[in-house]
């Protein structure tokens, strides 16, 4: 299959639905990558804690496994504070890992950084509504579109003249969303805000049932991934200590 590039997001606004998924390493992207049509590398509660050269590092790893998907690396909290250090650490990611996009979370204040990254080349997908790296500042993860849905338009219209490619809407009350979709022409992806966006984002370990701490309304599981691999660490461990595994299958003989 073709690789997937920003026209071809452009392509499917209106006409089909966009599938994104998060990873982290080269195995799991490996395995999503006939499937989707956009990675993420991000999507880890805040982001506040990761540094740079940790999104670097999944990201190049996530690259390596990758033949088609449309690549995104999440900037981590502070690393597009201005312009200038938005241009340093953003060109950084670009040259290191090859990716096809960038994230950051952030409204209309954020418009002279995309506007600059814009005119460097840098392609840009501007994250709204519930945005994880200000939830401290919040206090904690609310639903946005209830009391600031004007602001909401406001931030997607600014971002998208700006020169923003996407726009990422995070927590966001369904009507609100589906209207910021349906007066942009950016490709829209949502993440618990309703079924009216361009596309569909989920964390992995959410999609798969590994994450048990913790289910949000807007995650439906399509596996009970944490009790297959309890079940089968189980059956592993029992294999070891009853003398089971290895059996002679498993050894190199002369």
């Amino acid at each position: 299959m073709d690789k997937i590039t920003i026209n071809t997001l452009f392509a499917k606004k209106g006409n089909e639905k966009i599938v994104m998924l998060t990873a982290y390493d080269a195995l799991f992207a490996r395995l999503f990558d006939d499937f989707v049509d956009m990675i993420l590398v991000g999507g880890n509660d805040e982001t506040i804690s990761l540094s740079l050269e940790a999104m670097i590092y999944h990201a190049c790893a996530v690259k390596k496994a990758i033949k088609r998907a449309y690549l995104v690396v999440d900037m981590p909290f502070g690393s597009c504070a201005s312009v200038d250090l938005a241009l340093k650490n953003a060109i950084k990611v670009y040259q290191k890992t090859g990716c096809d996009a960038i994230k950051i979370e952030g409204g209309a204040e954020f418009a002279p950084i995309i506007s600059a990254l814009n005119k460097t080349g840098i392609s840009v997908m501007s994250h709204i509504g519930l945005k994880p790296q200000y939830s401290r500042q919040m206090g904690g993860f609310k639903v946005q579109g209830k009391t600031n849905a004007q602001d909401l338009f406001n931030d997607a219209k600014i971002l998208e003249n700006a020169g923003a490619k996407m726009l990422l809407i995070e927590g966001t009350l369904s009507d609100v969303a589906s209207k910021i979709t349906q007066n942009t022409h950016l490709p829209v992806i949502g993440i618990g805000s309703g079924a009216n966006t361009d596309g569909q984002v989920i964390v992995w370990s959410d999609m798969l049932g590994f994450f048990e701490n913790f289910k949000p309304k807007f995650v439906k599981q399509f596996l009970n991934g944490a009790d297959l691999v309890r079940k089968s660490v189980q059956e592993y461990a029992k294999q070891v200590r009853n003398g089971q595994f290895p059996s002679s299958e498993h050894e190199y003989k002369n």
